[in-house]
């Protein structure tokens, strides 16, 4: 594994979610080994998810960013990102929001999303 690497939303939902334990165990094990990067979009899916989908209360949301925030490194965005994150989806056709998380990958030099 590269010494930096950004974990899309996904990763952190199926470290918090008891549906699949084996993608738990491979989301874990990416949460907390190396150095990864996550973006305050991928804490606000996460959040969003955990609370809708998941049904967690706020409190257990809460502590759970905080494990993550305490073994990640948390970016933020920039209006040049969003540009960038444009860029994307025209040329290879992402969903904005899914440009967006690469375009933040990239800006923060990280090979692997």
């Amino acid at each position: 594994m590269p010494d930096r690497y950004f974990l899309d939303t996904n990763i952190l939902i199926y470290a918090y979610s008891n549906s699949e334990p084996h993608k738990a165990d491979i989301a874990n094990s990416l949460l907390f080994e190396g150095e990864s990067i996550i973006s305050l979009q991928v804490i606000n899916e996460f959040s969003n998810i955990c609370l809708k989908k998941l049904k967690l209360k706020e409190n257990a949301v809460i502590g759970a960013i905080h494990e993550i925030t305490s073994v990640t490194h948390v970016v933020g965005f920039s209006l040049a990102t969003q540009l960038r994150a444009l860029q994307l989806c025209e040329v290879h056709c992402f969903s904005f929001y899914d440009a967006l998380i690469a375009s933040t990958a990239l800006e923060n030099h990280c090979p692997i999303l």
